[in-house]
């Protein structure tokens, strides 16, 4: 197997999740589709995937929070799903610092975002999830 970065195996996951928000597809259904193409999803990408659905109610009152006075439905499918993922890493994966994955977040929506403030957007979210983490764990 190809050994690709925790970046590629993050962006595989966001793609993976957005292609099932946006299709209302099942995950196992897409990713058959996938395998049967030859694309191949490494441990953490499937991590990543399965940690945000398994949390995933958890992680959108998260996002909710935040971004008061507005609906998931208002934010963009890929920020939302760069959003889960960041999130969930964060709450679920203790190996991971969290400033990493705030950076690889934006970094990701630098890459995969499809407004010009999609990285100003996801910092800012993340950075007061960031924030409340920090002040809970004082």
């Amino acid at each position: 197997m190809v050994k690709v970065s925790r970046r590629e195996s993050r962006e595989t996951a966001v793609i993976l999740l957005y292609q099932k928000d946006l299709l209302e597809k099942d995950t196992a259904e897409i990713l058959e589709n996938d395998r049967l193409t030859g694309k191949v999803f490494d441990d953490f990408a499937l991590r990543l995937i399965n940690g945000v659905e398994g949390h995933l109610e958890e992680v959108d009152n998260i996002i909710k929070e935040i971004v008061e006075n507005w609906s998931l439905n208002r934010i963009a499918v890929i920020d939302r799903n760069i959003l889960r993922i960041a999130i969930y890493e964060m709450l679920h994966e203790d190996d991971i610092p969290l400033k990493v994955s705030v950076d690889e977040a934006i970094e990701i929506a630098k890459s995969l975002g499809q407004k010009d403030d999609t990285p100003k957007f996801v910092n800012g979210v993340l950075g007061k999830f960031l924030n409340r983490i920090t002040k809970d764990q004082k």
